[in-house]
């Protein structure tokens, strides 16, 4: 398995209307959470971090969450289940996109706060920009403006909150491609948010990444990870994108050990551990 490869962390996929169906402020589908639950505890059990990942993009039902109250009732209601589990991370939403940064900027206080009011008060929050949360754009998007001000109820050094920003190496920088841009891209793309965080003093995560498996996307990988690596005060850590027997023939599947792409960049990921 990937944990006994030296992997410590795994991002866990959800949908917001799964768990908590009928609207934002409404009780818990005890059906499908009891499965959930079931995936953070074997995980976690293992000494393992489980990324609780609402994969929503800023939406619910197809639909902008405008109200910050009702995003902040639905992860108060969550997050009481996990707050004795100090293996437990939460992602405020994935992948924010085409919103007022100042509504991204409410969704992720909302958050924080109710997420330690639900007394989940140790664990890390990961917290996600607009623009799809790119590391590339991360200061034209308008989100390092409007997310350096958050604020931990819980810590008031915000150490707790990981900036968590994603990153591919095509072309458009989607992750739809095989090919990458050049073999220094990864470490290029990276560079601006990387200032970003060591001139606020912030902590950030990429939380995806992933290549084709070719020679040019290898090297670009390798250059991510190096520059990682070279800034570990500010990068805490990396997640590969993805793995999971649905994934089926995905080019950047992680999946062990029949993903395309775990033969190649597993023993990558590992010299960076």
């Amino acid at each position: 398995t990937l944990r006994a490869q030296g992997l410590n962390t795994f991002r866990i996929g959800t949908m917001m209307e799964r768990i908590i169906p009928d609207k934002l402020t409404g009780t818990i589908n005890e059906t499908y959470f009891s499965g959930l639950e079931d995936l953070v505890k074997d995980v976690t059990s293992k000494g393992s971090y489980a990324v609780i990942d609402p994969h929503n993009y800023g939406r619910y039902y197809g639909n902008i969450i405008t109200s910050s109250a009702d995003f902040g009732a639905w992860w108060k209601t969550v997050a009481a289940r996990f707050k004795d589990n100090d293996k437990v991370i939460f992602d405020t939403n994935n992948e924010y996109h085409d919103m007022d940064n100042t509504l991204v900027h409410d969704l992720n206080q909302a958050a924080i706060t109710n997420i330690r009011a639900a007394g989940a008060t140790k664990q890390n929050i990961f917290i996600e920009g607009n623009s799809y949360s790119g590391a590339w754009h991360w200061i034209e998007s308008g989100s390092g403006d409007a997310l350096k001000n958050l604020t931990d109820p819980s810590d008031s050094t915000g150490k707790l909150l990981f900036y968590e920003m994603h990153q591919y190496l095509d072309t458009d920088g989607s992750g739809t491609n095989e090919a990458c841009v050049s073999s220094t891209i990864g470490a290029e793309r990276l560079a601006v948010a990387t200032k970003w965080l060591k001139d606020n003093n912030k902590q950030g995560v990429l939380g995806e990444i992933g290549a084709g498996v070719n020679t040019q996307c290898e090297t670009a990988v390798k250059g991510a990870l190096q520059h990682l690596a070279d800034n570990s005060e500010q990068w805490r850590g990396v997640l590969w994108w993805a793995a999971g027997p649905w994934w089926a023939d995905y080019m950047y599947s992680m999946e062990p050990t029949t993903g395309k792409a775990y033969g190649t960049y597993l023993p990558i990921l590992k010299s960076f551990i």
